[in-house]
């Protein structure tokens, strides 16, 4: 079966769309909104885990899904289904409903939503006003003011989001160490994935519960986000928690990576990246090198924490590893 394509654009250009910030920045402020609220009905559900990773969700291949949320006997997901441009609600008798995803204010979204949600008799209550969002705080059963849902801009969004997924993912697949999974945050709007030296961190003065957990350990985080008007906007960053000394002036490549000492965290334009040869080994070579900056300076036992993939003599017989010459066995990656 043929996979329609986006009309008038190259392949690369609709894997790796452009995303100018000024064109989208009404619907990524109510998109923004619209997942906060989903958010915060997988936190109230779910039990929590470390570094709050219950909270997160997934990205697929049509959107995003908050995963399975547990409830009562069983359990539901909510998926955002950008290609269709709705919102569906899944439980596991079978129910499904499906919302609209369209220009609408939040409060509506947000009463829609806990409506669905009644009527599949889950009962849930939220904290309504938004996080991490420092110059708002207008509850979203008032929210009035963001309104705006162009779903082309959404779509560009979720496929950007889609390839930084794959290509985190095999970031990820290089280290053996404590890793969170390739993750994206509703409250700050990013997907991310965080590598753990192995220590614990020093204890961060006046930090909130989230936060205190979040860098309880020595961490390098790196992922997505849209980025600011004033930043020229969409970047993939890393940065390191606590910093190494010498991390801020450390070398990094490609040459368009750089660091930014508000943010204290390298970026990497998106714009760059969908612009050169090649790039997903464009995003990785940032990736493992601000990574390695990290794990240099900060004194990581690398070797343990990059070791080969160890695979069990099981599945090297399944896949055909061992026996015959090298020549005739198939390749498995473990590179480091």
């Amino acid at each position: 079966m043929a996979i329609a394509s986006i009309p008038g654009l190259s392949s690369r250009e609709e894997a790796w769309p452009a995303l100018p910030f000024a064109e989208w920045k009404d619907t990524y402020a109510t998109l923004h909104r619209y997942t906060q609220v989903l958010g915060k009905v997988r936190l109230a559900l779910t039990p929590p885990e470390n570094h709050w990773w219950n909270v997160s969700f997934r990205v697929t291949a049509r959107g995003l899904t908050t995963t399975l949320i547990p409830y009562g006997n069983g359990g539901f997901e909510v998926d955002f289904d950008f290609l269709a441009s709705e919102l569906r609600f899944l439980t596991s008798r079978g129910d499904v409903r499906v919302m609209e995803l369209t220009s609408r204010p939040v409060a509506e979204f947000y009463r829609d939503v806990m409506a669905t949600l009644r009527s599949l008799g889950i009962e849930v209550s939220i904290w309504e006003q938004p996080v991490e969002i420092p110059d708002d705080t207008t509850p979203f059963s008032q929210d009035r003011q963001h309104d705006t849902y162009v779903a082309e801009h959404a779509q560009r969004w979720w496929r950007a989001l889609l390839q930084a997924d794959l290509v985190l993912k095999e970031f990820r697949a290089r280290f053996t160490g404590k890793c969170s999974p390739v993750q994206f945050f509703w409250g700050s709007f990013d997907l991310a994935v965080t590598r753990f030296g192995g220590r614990p961190a020093p204890v961060r003065e006046g930090a909130d519960a989230v936060t205190a957990e979040a860098y309880c350990e020595e961490v390098c985080s790196a992922g997505f986000w849209p980025g600011t008007e004033a930043l020229g906007g969409a970047a993939f960053y890393c940065y390191a928690a606590p910093e190494p000394t010498g991390f801020s002036a450390a070398r990094v490549e490609p040459p368009e990576g750089g660091y930014d000492p508000g943010l204290k965290e390298f970026l990497l334009p998106y714009e760059s990246v969908r612009r050169s040869k090649d790039p997903r080994a464009y995003l990785l070579e940032f990736l493992q090198t601000s990574y390695a900056a990290c794990a240099d300076l900060g004194k990581w036992d690398r070797a343990r924490l990059e070791r080969p993939l160890i695979i069990p003599e099981s599945l090297k017989a399944a896949r055909g590893v061992g026996g015959g010459t090298e020549a005739e066995q198939p390749t498995i990656d473990t590179h480091v």
